[in-house]
């Protein structure tokens, strides 16, 4: 039995992936718990982790300072560890070191860089929303959830208005385009998975990567 950690930050539809999970366990043909939690232990006892969001990455921030209850450094240690992470949206912005949206507010600094602001313009708007074909980078290794979709151009769901820039661009496991830019829609990195976009609004191709990613 798996033991999944969703990390309730107190932002977003936890239900919504709490659901897809239980979904995805059943197309991977595993058993897993998916405990809904807040608390730094917990994390600690799990066997992979999930972290979700919608909001603000200055409330994101506050949620995983010490004086929260330690989530931040409970997620450090089990990414260190080589626990299987999957971040959703702000659980992908939370990865880096900070965001143009809440200067001064530390991520979790697990990856070099920043979050930086979508410019609006003629023809496209900001925030992003709907769905979007993703492109994945030729250097993404053949190893973790979004292997399954090796050969494939998949459609995703998005809702944001900020995307992860990398210092290192080999992070970069997929992107997508809107407009004139072009966004990164996942990074990848040893047992560390994460996605701008929601695989729990994503239909049957979101469903495919969180069983691959409880599978593996």
């Amino acid at each position: 039995m798996i033991r999944v950690a969703l990390v309730d930050l107190g932002m977003g539809n936890l239900h919504s992936v709490e659901r897809a999970l239980a979904q995805g366990a059943t197309d991977a043909g595993i058993e897993c718990t998916v405990e809904r939690t807040s608390d730094a232990d917990a994390v600690r006892r799990a066997d992979k982790i999930v972290v979700p969001g919608q909001g603000a990455f200055r409330d994101c921030a506050a949620g995983l300072s010490r004086e929260a209850g330690g989530m931040g450094d409970a997620l450090r240690e089990r990414i260190g560890a080589g626990v299987p992470f999957l971040g959703i949206c702000l659980g992908l912005q939370a990865l880096f070191e900070g965001s143009d949206e809440a200067p001064g507010a530390a991520g979790l600094g697990i990856f070099a860089g920043r979050v930086e602001r979508l410019g609006s313009g003629e023809g496209y708007k900001i925030p992003h929303m709907g769905w979007n074909r993703i492109t994945l980078r030729v250097q993404t290794p053949g190893r973790g959830p979004l292997a399954v979709f090796a050969g494939e151009a998949p459609y995703f769901y998005f809702v944001h208005s900020f995307h992860a820039v990398p210092i290192d661009p080999t992070l970069i496991a997929a992107v997508t385009e809107h407009g004139p830019h072009r966004v990164t829609a996942a990074v990848q990195r040893d047992n560390v998975t994460a996605t701008q976009f929601h695989p729990e609004k994503s239909q049957a191709a979101g469903l495919r990567l969180l069983a691959a990613f409880l599978r593996g």
